[in-house]
């Protein structure tokens, strides 16, 4: 494959040695930002994502992917921007699951040309999930008295301090089904016939990387480094592409960059950042991880 494509370059574009971007793309999946644990998103893998595949000279690019998963929306943004730069520039993409590729994680990994796992790799988890906690009786043993006034009649739907309605959560499962056929019909498009007929292939449950590859969820099972060299050659090396970084060399944190109220914006960073670690433990949770 590196030489089908390098005859693709000028030669004074070619290398004597295979070079390979790889990008990171490791995380809890979702939009905002926080200090401690920075989730991710298209807004920070974006710029990463540019620079691996503007190398002319490459013959593909390389993802790592390590995430339980996350935000719909945010894993197909990154998914739909990897495969707008792959037909761009004309590069294939291979991805590497570490120690997940789960739910949106695997989302993403269906943007490459072909999966690889670890056989102990968690792979799959195609589905859709809402968790959420409920409070109508702790209030109120609290003396707390609860005041929501809206315009509209829906709008405080499955407010957790508020008993749970069955026509709430009808409308919520109805939302779920819609975001989870379009997962459904992403892997379809971009696994094709790879895919094994399963009943539980779609129902939200999770494999190891043996079983994945048995059932057409990757293609493979192997290591990046070995992958990669015996593709495009035994001297073939990796580089690993970071996001840009800002001024004087760091990276930019949302929030952090004026010095008015910097101690207040450091305790609500701190605050939210204890929130989000809960949040994303949680996510790896799920898979027992």
């Amino acid at each position: 494959m590196f030489d089908r494509f390098s005859r693709l370059l000028p030669k004074s574009m070619r290398r004597s040695v295979p070079v390979v971007p790889v990008v990171r793309l490791t995380g809890v999946i979702a939009a905002g930002s926080s200090p401690l644990n920075p989730p991710m998103s298209l807004a920070s893998v974006a710029g990463a994502l540019e620079r691996a595949f503007s190398d002319k000279a490459a013959p593909a690019v390389a993802l790592i992917i390590n995430s339980p998963g996350g935000s719909a929306v945010q894993s197909r943004l990154i998914h739909r921007r990897i495969r707008d730069l792959a037909e761009e520039h004309n590069k294939p993409v291979l991805a590497f699951c570490e120690d997940a590729a789960a739910s949106g994680g695997y989302m993403i990994a269906c943007a490459a040309d072909e999966i690889y796992a670890d056989p102990s790799s968690i792979v799959g988890s195609i589905g859709v999930i809402f968790s959420s906690f409920g409070f109508p009786e702790a209030i109120a043993k609290l003396g707390i008295e609860r005041r929501v006034h809206t315009a509209g009649q829906n709008k405080s739907t499955l407010d957790p301090f508020l008993p749970e309605k069955a026509e709430d959560v009808d409308y919520l499962k109805s939302l779920q089904l819609e975001i989870h056929e379009t997962f459904i019909n992403l892997v379809k498009v971009r696994r094709g016939g790879k895919l094994v007929d399963d009943p539980e292939m779609f129902t939200g449950r999770f494999w190891t990387g043996l079983k994945a590859h048995e059932l057409g969820l990757v293609d493979g099972i192997g290591d990046i480094r070995n992958v990669l060299r015996g593709k495009f050659g035994s001297k073939t090396k990796l580089r690993l592409i970071s996001q840009p970084r800002g001024l004087f060399g760091r990276r930019p944190m949302a929030g952090m960059q004026g010095s008015v109220g910097l101690g207040a914006e450091l305790g609500a960073g701190l605050a939210d950042g204890l929130i989000s670690a809960a949040e994303q433990r949680a996510h790896w949770n799920r898979l027992g991880l």
